[in-house]
């Protein structure tokens, strides 16, 4: 198991927790079950070129949901893979070794360049289908680095003559008032009814027939849409760049023919795994992007990014996840280096969260993840890096 000694020689924790069972002994993250009796409901489904694990949901823990093929998303878990293999980067260990031997600065080099190669490749596909493209949609979940994404390929659109355009759905919300609520009675702008549809689908449908619109602007503080006299008419070699979490929704640009919309879905979806045996979660490389920039930016400490993170995640699975395989083609914006450039700014936020906090042992669960990875010097981080969204320097900004 040369992946585990990799890993455990970076470990500093006075003892780790072994399991058995039968005649093998092995090392895992997070807590396990006392004996495989106690895990009576799941599935193995064979998925080239591996198999897929099925396990109830918490809410209904004796049956198992439905099977819902997702090719588009497994095409990119294994580009992610490739390119693990390209950066010789398969798990902690060799990402720690990466570090102590200096190389860590060729790795983002390199992984940067992966991104900018895909994200030029992306721009390709457009300018080919110009004539039609008139609309580019780009949605994912939070912390995800839409923002920074929709301006490396507007770059890039603008580099093969095309004219992008920014449109913010944010300055679509309907009024504060009509804002509708969830179940608890809370605002729900996650929401596609926080959006003012018809006005919205009105200005594209005038835009793409070349008419001059004039652009609301969204006011959070009074809650309310304003007009200052920002037009915006579509010239020849025009296409208008939206990112939001409902771009993949045909609901939102229902006036709009699908072949003038080109649809990206991004997302972190990491293949760097601790071993062998242990896999990182997607959303845990997200939740600690959110972490920090939420404290940089957002002046959120660690405990309420964290007791918030549920509800994300429930708008995510109801209005952005159900339409992934809508898109035309999908964005990986995991980086394999950054969390050892995210440790040194969440750590502490995490140790600031004290135990009397319903956050702490999520907090806990955090660091002792966090606890794996040895941390690098930022420097050779271009400042058009999707991480530099999070951690600040970005050109961006």
């Amino acid at each position: 198991m040369t992946d585990k000694l990799r890993l455990l020689k970076y470990i500093n924790l006075p003892r780790i927790n072994l399991y058995r069972c039968g005649d093998l002994y092995d090392y895992f993250y997070g807590p396990m079950v006392p004996s495989m009796g106690y895990l009576k409901v799941f599935d193995l489904l064979y998925y080239d070129p591996g198999f897929i694990l099925m396990y109830p949901q918490a809410g209904d823990p004796f049956h198992i949901p439905p099977f819902h093929d997702l090719p588009k998303l497994a095409r990119i878990f294994k580009e992610a893979e490739e390119w693990a293999n390209i950066l010789d980067v398969g798990d902690v260990g060799a990402l720690n070794d990466k570090v102590v031997s200096g190389e860590i600065n060729e790795i983002i080099l390199v992984n940067e360049g992966l991104h900018e190669k895909k994200i030029a490749n992306i721009a390709d596909m457009i300018y080919a289908g110009k004539d039609k493209i008139k609309i580019v949609l780009i949605a994912g979940p939070s912390s995800s680095g839409k923002t920074t994404f929709a301006r490396r390929l507007s770059i890039q659109l603008r580099v093969l003559g095309l004219k992008p355009y920014p449109l913010s759905l944010d300055d679509y919300f309907v009024d504060r008032e009509h804002t509708p609520k969830d179940e608890s009675g809370n605002y729900d702008f996650e929401s596609i009814r926080a959006l003012h549809l018809e006005l919205f689908n009105q200005h594209l449908a005038a835009l793409l027939n070349g008419e001059e619109v004039e652009i609301p602007r969204f006011n959070f503080r009074t809650g309310l849409r304003e007009w200052i006299g920002r037009k915006y008419k579509m010239e020849k070699d025009a296409v208008l760049v939206i990112e939001g979490i409902h771009g993949l929704n045909e609901i939102l640009t229902s006036s709009v023919p699908r072949e003038n919309k080109y649809k990206i879905y991004i997302s972190a979806l990491t293949q760097l795994n601790i071993d062998n045996h242990n896999r990182i979660p997607t959303t845990d490389s997200r939740l600690m992007r959110r972490i920090v920039r939420d404290y940089l930016y957002r002046g959120r400490d660690a405990a309420t990014t964290i007791l918030t993170w549920p509800q994300v995640r429930a708008g995510e699975e109801k209005n952005i996840f159900p339409y992934q395989e809508e898109a035309d083609i999908m964005f990986n914006s995991a980086l394999v280096y950054e969390m050892c450039i995210l440790k040194k700014y969440a750590a502490p936020l995490l140790r600031e969260i004290p135990v009397s906090s319903p956050a702490y042992l999520e907090a806990k669960r955090l660091l002792t993840f966090l606890s794996y990875f040895l941390e690098a010097e930022e420097n050779a981080i271009p400042n058009n890096s999707i991480i530099r969204e999070f951690i600040g320097g970005s050109c961006f900004e």
